[in-house]
């Protein structure tokens, strides 16, 4: 007797719009859980399991932990601007599996979001088997237009999408990696519930990922080039990362800043993909990829995706049946992806290279590998 998986049924998405003007991540989403189904058939008639990204156990379940991770900036300029005791505290959610130690993926919110976004691919990754890190970034989370008027709020969003902020968040990365290394290690400065991940954590297979903001975020950590030459962003314990609206500089050619990119990328776009702050347009986002280095790098672009695309519902925008549709590719080429990359899983990475993604894609989504 075999068993297999029902394919999973479309996953219900519940998306909040926090703000006039506001293009963050939807901060709650439910992806739906696949059921295991057992097949009386004879060996003769059955297949092997074929692979399947969105397929989970239903009996799985997902630990959740927050708290917070306090250390001081590098730069010291920066740890002025925070406050007089030059220190930051980063918020953190931690999505845990049912079956440890497991590789790491950690994941950076848009601009104006919070570790609340993007649960329904916290949640999924996290019963695929992976620890689930989101960050929070204060001075460009939600704090930035929750306590402003409506009028305030996109002036409010505009002066915080700064660079300041944006080489906070890249320390903000290498400061989470840092502690989750002594966490790993089990040092005796390790408190609270963090303590539940000692000896826990994967982090030769550690894998960064973010939309908007978070992704020119995770671009800079993992291996693009910066503007500034002196700057040395790029963390090396990061072996594999998934952007989400991918942006160039807005000076010289994109190939100055992608070509040294040496790990495994996954991009995600949509053609309606812009965003009124930051003056990235769907078609800049499609610089990105022609500007990477052949190998392992991945790219998709979503027919009708807007900067939301990872989770809408009905009444957001007219097309909310394909956003339906482009929230659940992004989770399963997502998934693949790490899968791939960060378990070496032979099954996913012939799919991801092969005619799995076509087969989540919609007829007018392009997919693109090198």
């Amino acid at each position: 007797m075999n068993a297999r998986f029902r394919l999973p049924e479309d996953c219900l998405l519940r998306a909040l719009l926090v703000a006039v003007g506001l293009w963050a991540i939807p901060t709650e989403c439910v992806l739906g859980q696949s059921s295991l189904v057992t097949v009386a058939t004879t060996s003769t008639l059955v297949p092997q399991q074929q692979y399947d990204p969105l397929a989970v156990d239903s009996n799985a379940k997902v630990e959740t932990l927050l708290f917070e991770i306090e250390y001081k900036p590098q730069n010291k300029s920066l740890r002025q601007a925070e406050s007089s005791a030059e220190s930051r505290k980063v918020p953190v959610k931690v999505y845990l599996p049912s079956k440890l130690p497991a590789p790491v993926v950690l994941f950076s919110h848009g601009l104006g979001g919070s570790r609340e976004g993007f649960k329904h691919g916290g949640e999924h990754w996290a019963r695929r088997g992976y620890v689930a890190v989101f960050l929070q970034h204060p001075g460009s989370d939600e704090s930035v237009w929750k306590s402003k008027g409506i009028g305030q709020r996109m002036n409010s969003m505009r002066e915080a999408a700064s660079a300041q902020n944006l080489m906070l968040r890249i320390d903000d990365v290498k400061a989470v990696i840092d502690y989750l290394e002594k966490v790993q290690r089990d040092d005796s400065d390790v408190t609270g519930v963090a303590k539940r991940l000692a000896k826990q954590l994967d982090l030769k297979h550690l894998g960064m990922s973010g939309h908007s903001f978070g992704a020119i975020t995770t671009q800079m950590v993992s291996g693009q080039s910066p503007v500034v030459a002196s700057q040395k962003p790029t963390d090396s314990r990061i072996t594999a990362a998934v952007v989400l609206s991918p942006s160039p500089p807005k000076i010289g050619q994109p190939d100055k800043y992608f070509s040294n990119v040496s790990i495994p990328w996954l991009l995600m776009t949509g053609t309606k993909d812009d965003s009124p702050i930051g003056d990235q347009s769907a078609e800049s986002r499609l610089k990105v990829f022609p500007a990477l280095p052949a190998g392992s790098k991945y790219h998709v672009v979503f027919d009708g995706g807007t900067h939301s695309f990872l989770g809408e519902r009905n009444g957001i925008t007219n097309n909310s049946g394909e956003q339906t549709t482009h929230a659940k590719a992004t989770v399963a080429l997502s998934t693949a992806f790490w899968d791939a990359y960060l378990m070496t899983d032979p099954a996913a990475s012939q799919w991801l290279d092969g005619d799995g993604p076509k087969k989540i894609l919609a007829e007018k989504d392009v997919w693109q590998t090198k």
